[in-house]
């Protein structure tokens, strides 16, 4: 999705949210600066073609293993989830929340680390990015910088939907996602929310 399409939405994201642009802008920066190569190559190679599926981390995701195939995407704790059941998945999207040893565990397996940053996690950027041994790709909400990309969406679970679809999948499936789950604190359900707007962009009903 070219920004200028992508940028109506974070418009909207950021006014429903009262987040400030220039602190996304400031933690892409920041997030440029820490990273010393782009592996988006990898990335598009594991998903280009091939059936994907995107693993939210709902609670449901542990009775929907069955489901998965192809190049598997996991949006952040659920990559600790999946590997806690013997699947270690191709690339993790993630704006570090839910960072563990985990996540450096997998990206010295090859896993691709598909780091986001945003207004209020450059604490977690400075402290996770350097300990990143394996692959590692570089996004942000805001205007893409050099080697700092904007596939759309805006939570981990979306944004691996987003790149997945930008990136040329064959198909997509998804598993882990409640949507409606209504218990969860007011901030994360207009998160919910929002992804499931912006899913419907890209064609997924999740409703």
């Amino acid at each position: 999705m070219r920004f200028s399409d992508w940028e109506p939405h974070y418009t909207a994201i950021l006014e429903y949210f009262g987040f400030e642009r220039e602190a996304d802008e400031a933690a892409a920066r920041v997030l440029a600066d820490l990273v010393d190569r782009d592996d988006v190559g990898l990335l598009e190679s594991l998903i280009r073609g091939k059936a994907v599926t995107v693993c939210g981390n709902a609670p449901c995701l542990t009775g929907e293993l069955d489901r998965i195939e192809g190049t598997v995407l996991a949006a952040d704790a659920a990559a600790e989830v999946l590997a806690q059941n013997g699947i270690r998945p191709d690339a993790v999207f993630t704006d570090l929340d839910g960072a563990t040893d985990v996540f450096i565990d997998l990206s010295e397996q090859g896993t691709v680390m598909v780091v986001h940053a945003h207004g209020d996690n450059v604490p977690l950027l400075r402290h996770w990015v350097p300990r990143i041994p394996g692959p590692l790709v570089a996004t942000t909400q805001a205007a893409p910088l050099p080697h700092v990309h904007n596939f759309g969406g805006f939570t981990d679970g979306d944004r691996a939907v987003f790149a997945a679809d930008e990136l040329g999948a064959a198909s997509i499936r998804i598993v882990g996602f409640d949507l409606a789950d209504r218990n969860v604190d007011p901030l994360k359900r207009g998160k919910l929310y929002w992804a499931g707007e912006l899913l419907r962009l890209i064609g997924y009903d999740l409703q």
